[in-house]
């Protein structure tokens, strides 16, 4: 540059030399890049060659940089004008044919000014990068930000380049359409006209680098095709279409404003800020280096484009040839996520570009409910967010009844901040106690989004206890009661202790919560000398404790129950003296007088080894003569508090009768019996060894003999004695463990003493009956203990003192069991297995989220004995979780157990119970197997031992319970509920083999063939009849009503013989079918009965309602209605109301349940109902007919009809009624075997009565018969006597009694309806289908 005055203009040309210009085109893109790779040689001369990357055919690009310098400035325009002129490419001369030259664009311009040479580049060019660096720029109108390409430098770099075109490689999208009719042939790109097209195309975009990737849709031809290159300037890009619109031409009629242009990658585009929440404030920002403010924004997703409004903002302006637009959107939703496009539009180009919106939601994580006890020990709440984000501000707030403020530390890198609270009592009162107090933590984005977390405290005052003030002062056996009241509400545990710090047992107290306070009330009903001590009252809420301490004073004083007296009852001469003793097993300082009425004595006391007694010799004379007085001794302690002994019954008589003296006994007259306690007895005992129990003494002759021996062995009482003390104890729950190991060592050890004294086995039963009341949750080790001792006495050595225990009438082996399940309830250990010789035990626990079932088995070998015990998981999944099932085996007990009501009963297997921990709201089922250790084959009887039964002293009872399936070695049984459980064998169902089984048998069957060919034949003479019998309305309704009787009936006696099909004794019921059968049998049994009800109303209706005329559509419509609607409704009824409870058949026959549900009253009550109705009917149609009123005379054939259908309804109403009459007599159970016999035969053979009554006792049937098959000339007098109407009944009588009988039933057209009766099987005896009704 020679002088600095002078303007520079730099050319890019490019130049292609090609040999070889032909172009290889595959309808895919294909790029082209232009990329300039030769830097500045000089002023004039050409730069250095650049490698150019060609698709092939080969075709060498050369890129020239020149630079011209002119004087004038004003030489600039008309020489750009000039290129502007060019078409190009222009080729070469001749010397070099071969070389053409693309393009030339004015790329830098320099100027002088303010005596500098400023640079400047022309639109779509910039200065690179590292020359903007280490130059100046030109300051007024370069906005380029440091660090990136400038326009304008202050002097010409030394060395090259030059303005280079800005941006990476583009993507150009660009389409033309040519203006010529489309050809199919253009689809087959194998065709001609394709491939000349092609030729013609290609040729055509060779020299702008474009490539048609293909052709689409029809009607004109559209050519697309894409470009890769560097961002080449809008002019270049008009010239290049300008060359392709040129050539096409001269062939296609080539549509010049069709020309458009997409650039995919040319605009900058950011979204701030990067994470975006819900309700910030977002800013897009498009940046185009095209000067345009025709700025489009779309919303992808939604499919619109954005517009300015409240929630959005669109703001473009342009700054240094660059388009910058910025779109706002305020309070962003998750509405507002999704792809957005930023599209600039000028000419036929377009910019555009798309970023994804991802709008996240604030959560916050914090723990939303908390307990603070005002104790001023700190407290944190804690949230944080649950993406880390560079949050502006954390802040706390707080909302409720009362304040109390905290600390907040906020770290918003984190993105966590803590509140930390200590509250006093001062902040929060008892009053204020429980008080909730919402507590926000709120996060703060930088552009605006908010996000909170509530966090409810809840304050708890630290108690302030108050307890009874008064002071307890208490003697033995006296009760008191201590209240402890905090004066909050809110607690976590609220207990009693002793000083030693042994917690009292719960039965003890009760807690009890109020609005704004709590209290808890020890109780002891009965104080000993344990509770001699100190009690705290301890209220815990978390780790905070709040205690109240109280004395409580108890002095010694023995319980009633302790006093041991002597006499019981004794009867004195009046001339003599008896001498009378309290004692008590301890030495107190007590004062003992003996009292009776107002009289009282003076007491002396003498101690024997550990018992104290107090003696008194009674004199007879003392009081009247004779005389029966009852004579207490009084204990007073030394705080003057006094208890009264068992009264001694003093008998005051003459002494002539007394026969029987003894000095321990005392005297009685014959036949006299009086009690004493055994350790005052002769009872013979080991020296010093206190015993307990009564003995009772008869005088027999001159000698007192032993009536009842009820002596309880010294160890066995000492154990009763510790068990009464044990359930008073204010610490039982801890003592029991150990005293169940005593137990069990001690009772295995007295187990002769056990058969020696009657009354041990007695003392065990309530010492277990009494610690089955204790536990509440009990251990593998404590139920070991427990059943050993149970174990012991249901040995076979003990038997006979259970024997003597059934003869006494008492009701201890249902003590037992009820002790045993108790305490089985509380078994709180996971799979245990207790085996003894004659207990066993297993359990199980239900596992939340775990599905199995319930299975156990027990083998006694010694009993040969077993059984098996089953509940299905369905079942299972009821139950709450952590619940334990636990079931307890006995081989011996069945023999103990009471036998059952009626004396008639007795159990043959084992007696299992079964008991679950928790208590079960929902129907339960449960399976069990016995072994069927019965020779006789007797029916057996699944059976509960229910407590309740026989005045709560409990009996065998088998409600809800049935016998699934018997075999020669088993029973399976199912039960719906949990107790305990064996099986009966009934005498009172007919056995197998027995005479009246098989005589029921076979009247059952040989009836039911009967009855089906009956109904089978009446229908086919109703068919056969049908024309001559129904040609008035009365006898075509009494005909309808007939044939649909015995339809009725063949179906139900064909559903009967599939329900007996489907039950056999000897398997389980197919459930479906049988509920099957037993619905059809229900509903065709009802629609016998209700046809025959229909039959009466209409000849109630026939007769009452003379003047009354019903059309016959009507009337059948009324019949069908009423002789299968009601039917339907009932049986529906009662199969819907109790199949899905599972009791809508028997368990043991496919028949009408009895024992759960009284299904079966849905068939007994409608058909007595209607026989009761239908007998009313009868007499008032028969009263009618023989004394009609005035104007109420039928016609003769309508009154024939009406005759024939009282006859029918007179003769079999009846029947049925006494049918159900012996029916329900079988229901009862021990009913005779003659109801069971009747019942079956009048059962039977209905069909064959519905034959005789309803069809062939009808003489109007007898004459259509004959006529029809033309027998004899007896049907022609038959004839002529019914047009008479006055023909012979069929059973004439000459006899006055039978001529009245002829009367009143023997009216020509007479008709006899039989309405069969509903068979019912026997449930117990399921082969006798007929004969029996339970």
């Amino acid at each position: 540059m020679k002088s600095p005055r002078k303007t520079t203009l730099c050319f890019l040309i490019i130049v292609t030399y090609s040999s070889q210009a032909t172009l290889n085109l595959n309808l895919k893109s294909i790029v082209y890049p232009l990329l300039r790779e030769q830097e500045l040689a000089g002023e004039d001369p050409a730069r250095q060659k650049r490698a150019v990357a060609v698709h092939p055919p080969p075709a060498p690009e050369f890129t020239v940089d020149i630079e011209v310098s002119f004087e004038n400035a004003s030489f600039l325009e008309p020489i750009r004008a000039y290129l502007n002129s060019l078409r190009f490419p222009v080729q070469g001369n001749d010397t070099d044919p071969a070389t053409s030259i693309l393009n030339i664009e004015v790329t830098t311009v320099c100027r002088p000014t303010r005596n500098e040479i400023w640079c400047s580049c022309e639109t779509g060019y910039r200065w690179p990068q590292e020359r903007c660096l280490p130059h100046l720029t030109c300051q007024e109108h370069d906005g380029s930000h440091a660090g990136s390409p400038c326009s304008c430098l202050k002097g010409l770099p030394p060395e090259g380049p030059f303005c280079q075109l800005q941006g990476g490689a583009v993507t150009l999208r660009m389409s033309v359409r040519l203006n010529v009719g489309f050809q199919e042939d253009l689809r087959n790109s194998s065709s001609a006209l394709y491939r000349s097209y092609k030729t013609d195309l290609e040729t055509a975009y060779r020299e702008d680098a474009g490539l048609i990737p293909g052709l689409t849709q029809p009607g004109s031809v559209v050519v697309a095709y894409e470009v890769t290159s560097t961002a080449a300037p809008l002019e270049l890009m008009r010239k290049a279409n300008e060359q392709v619109t040129q050539s096409l031409n001269q062939t296609y009629k080539l549509d010049s404003s069709s020309f458009h242009i997409t650039y995919s990658n040319e605009t900058k585009f950011s979204i701030s800020p990067e994470i975006i929440f819900e309700g910030d404030t977002v800013t897009l920002m498009c940046e185009i280096e095209v000067p345009s403010s025709n700025v489009s924004w779309h919303h992808v997703e939604r499919g619109f484009e954005v517009q300015n409004s409240s929630r959005f903002s669109i703001y473009t302006v342009m700054l240094n040839m660059t388009s910058v637009s910025r779109f706002t959107i305020y309070n962003i939703t998750q509405e507002d996520a999704g792809d957005y496009i930023c599209r600039l539009t000028i000419d036929v180009f377009a910019y555009w570009s798309t970023k994804k919106v991802v709008v996240t939601p604030i959560r916050i994580l914090a723990q939303e409910n908390m307990k603070v006890m005002c104790d001023n020990n700190p407290v944190f709440l804690n949230c944080c967010s649950e993406i880390t984000a560079n949050w502006s501000k954390i802040e706390w707030k707080q909302e409720g009844s009362i304040s109390i403020p905290g600390i907040s530390e906020t770290d918003t890198e984190s993105g966590c901040s803590r509140y930390t609270l200590m509250a006093d009592g001062t902040q929060c009162p008892s009053g204020s106690s429980g008080t909730t107090v919402a507590y926000t933590c709120e996060f703060f984005s930088a552009h605006g989004a908010r996000g909170s977390k509530d966090i409810k405290v809840t304050f708890i005052s630290v108690a302030k206890l108050t307890i009874t003030p008064d002071p307890i002062s208490v003697s033995e056996g006296q009760n008191f009661s201590i209240k402890c009241i905090s004066d909050v509400s809110n607690y976590d545990e609220m207990y009693w202790n002793t000083s030693a710090g042994i917690r009292i047992y719960k039965r003890f107290y009760t807690t009890r919560r109020y609005p704004n306070r709590a209290e808890s009330v020890l109780t002891v009903q009965t104080s000993t000398r344990e509770w001699n001590g100190t009690y705290h009252c301890i209220f815990r809420y978390k780790n905070s404790y709040s205690v109240m301490a109280k004395d409580v004073t108890v002095h010694p004083l023995p319980l009633e129950p302790d006093i041991m007296v002597d006499p019981l009852e004794a009867a004195i001469p009046c001339t003599s003296s008896h001498h009378i003793k309290c004692c008590i097993e301890e030495n107190e300082d007590y004062k003992v007088i003996f009292q009776t009425g107002s009289l009282s004595f003076p007491a002396v006391k003498e101690v024997i080894g550990k018992q104290v007694c107090y003696r008194h010799n009674f004199k007879a004379n003392s009081v009247s003569c004779p005389e029966n007085v009852d004579v207490f001794c009084h204990f007073i302690n030394a705080a003057n508090t006094s208890v009264r002994s068992p009264p001694m019954k003093l008998k005051l008589v003459p002494e002539e009768n007394m026969t029987c003296h003894d000095p321990i006994i005392g005297v009685g007259e014959p036949g006299k019996v009086i009690q004493k306690l055994c350790r005052f007895s002769n009872i013979r005992r080991i020296p010093g060894s206190p015993i307990g129990g009564t003995v009772t003494y008869r005088c027999v002759g001159s000698q007192w003999k032993v009536k009842r021996n009820d002596c309880i062995s010294a160890p066995i009482n000492i154990l009763l004695q510790l068990a009464e003390a044990l359930i008073k104890s204010p610490s039982q729950d801890e003592k029991l463990p150990s005293y169940l190991k005593n137990l069990s060592i001690s009772t295995d050890k007295a187990k002769l003493e056990v058969y020696a004294f009657p009354g041990s086995l007695g003392a065990i039963i309530n010492i277990l009956d009494l610690l089955s009341t204790v536990p509440t949750q009990v251990n593998s080790e404590m139920m070991m203990h427990f059943l050993s001792t149970v174990n012991v006495i249901l040995s076979k050595t003990i038997l006979n003192s259970w024997k003597m225990s059934q003869e006494q009438k008492t009701n201890q082996s249902s003590q037992l069991l009820d002790s045993v399940e108790r305490f089985s309830r509380a078994f709180r250990s996971e799979d245990s297995i207790i085996s003894q010789p004659n207990v066993q035990m297993k359990s199980m626990v239900i596992r939340s989220g775990l599905s199995t079932s319930y299975k156990q088995g027990f083998v006694f070998l010694d009993s040969d004995l077993w059984g098996n015990v089953s509940i299905d998981e369905n079942e299972l999944k009821y139950l709450q979780p952590e619940s334990f099932i636990v079931t307890v085996a006995f081989p011996t007990l069945q023999s103990i157990l009471d036998q059952d009501v009626q004396g008639k009963n007795f159990a043959n297997s084992l007696v299992m119970t079964t008991t679950v921990s928790h208590k079960i709201t929902t129907p339960f089922r449960i399976s069990m197997t016995f072994k069927n250790n019965d020779p006789s084959g007797r029916v057996p009887l699944c059976v509960f031992w229910n407590f309740n039964l026989n005045n709560h002293t409990g009996g065998w009872d088998s409600s809800g319970c049935y016998v699934k399936e018997v075999t020669e070695d088993s029973v399976s049984c199912s039960c719906d509920h949990l107790t305990s459980f064996s099986i009966l064998m009934s005498p009172d169902s007919p056995d197998p083999g027995s005479l009246l089984k098989i005589l029921l048998d076979i009247i059952s069957y040989i009836g039911l063939c009967f009855s089906i060919l009956s109904l089978a034949a009446c229908l086919a003479v109703e068919a056969v009849v049908w024309k001559s019998v129904t040609k008035n309305r009365t006898s075509s309704m009494r005909h309808i009503c007939i044939v649909n009787i015995a339809a009725s009936l063949l179906v139900a006696d064909i559903w009967f013989m599939v329900a007996a099909a489907v039950h056999d004794h000897h398997f389980p019921l197919n459930e479906t079918a049988c509920v099957a059968a037993t619905f059809f049998v229900h509903f065709f049994y009802l629609s016998v009965f209700f046809w025959m009800l229909t039959l009466g109303l209409m000849l109630f209706y026939r007769l009452v309602f003379i003047l009354h005329d019903t059309s016959k559509s009507v009337q059948k419509a009324i019949a069908f209605s009423l002789g299968y609607g009601c039917p339907l409704v009932i049986s529906t009824i009662t199969v819907g109301a109790t199949q899905p409870r599972e009791v809508y058949t028997r368990k043991n026959a496919c028949w009408l349940n009895w024992e759960d549900t009284k299904a079966l009253l849905a068939f007994v009550i409608p058909a007595l109902i209607i026989v009761v109705v239908n007998m009313t009917i009868t007499v008032v149609v028969i009263a009618k007919i023989l004394r009609p009123s005035i104007g109420d005379k039928p016609s003769k054939q309508e009154k024939s009809s009406l005759f024939q259908i009282s006859k029918s309804i007179g003769v079999l109403t009846p029947l049925l009624g006494l049918t159900w009459g012996f029916g329900l007599a079988t229901v009862f159970e021990g009913s005779n075997a003659v109801f069971h016999i009747v019942f079956t035969l009048l059962n039977a053979f209905q069909g064959l009565f519905i034959l005789l009554f309803g069809c062939l006792w009808d003489q109007k049937v007898q004459g259509a018969l004959l006529n029809k098959f033309s027998l004899s000339r007896w049907s022609s007098q038959h004839s002529k006597s019914t047009s008479l109407a006055s023909s012979t009944p069929v059973f004439s009588m000459s006899s006055p009694i039978s001529r009245r009988f002829n009367n009143l039933f023997g009216k020509t057209g007479t008709y006899n309806v039989s309405t069969p009766e509903t068979t019912s099987s026997s449930l117990e005896n399921t082969s006798s289908a007929y004969s029996l009704l339970n």
